[in-house]
């Protein structure tokens, strides 16, 4: 399964140096020398990785063939993938791939249907799930409190909603 584990950020000095977004728990297995990944759009690559290090905690690549700052510039917003085996994963209980959820429906407890997962936000205080529901997206904070049970099996999320959150609906 193809995943996302970053994105192309802006470019870093003329000699073809970009930053990235890291989209993963585990960046040394996945932005090493050597390493090609597949990109969306595809027609960007697939990059080879060419040099890696970090700068002031901003992780810094270079990819064979771009060499100066207008190419890699043409390559901002990219997102970069690698291919993972499921079955591989060491996945610890309580963490997830974002696209083992998207796509699962979302319930209350009574089994009552909020919506489908859109996303899942990665802001800095803590994940958060996009549902996209009839009324609109609606935004969770993914925390054991308001989402107490991921069925991946069953390809179902139940959630417990902070009150107020849906307006009158959830009272």
């Amino acid at each position: 399964m193809l995943l996302v584990v970053g994105r192309i950020g802006r470019a870093h000095g003329v000699l073809g140096e970009v930053t990235i977004e890291i989209r993963t728990d585990l960046p040394d297995e996945r932005f090493f020398i050597g390493a090609a990944l597949t990109t969306d759009p595809t027609e960007r690559g697939p990059l080879t990785i060419e040099s890696a290090r970090d700068h002031n905690g901003i992780l810094l690549l270079k990819f064979k063939g771009v060499n100066d700052r207008t190419a890699v510039e043409k390559l901002r917003d990219t997102l970069l993938m690698a291919d993972v085996d499921m079955a591989d994963e060491a996945i610890v209980e309580g963490e997830y791939h974002v696209q083992q959820l998207v796509g699962c429906a979302v319930v209350d407890a009574n089994g009552n249907s909020f919506g489908e997962l859109a996303d899942v936000l990665n802001l800095p205080g803590q994940d958060v799930l996009a549902i996209n529901t009839a009324s609109g997206e609606v935004l969770i904070p993914f925390v054991k409190e308001f989402v107490p049970t991921v069925d991946l099996d069953n390809r179902r999320i139940v959630v417990h909603p902070p009150e107020g959150l849906l307006g009158a609906s959830d009272e």
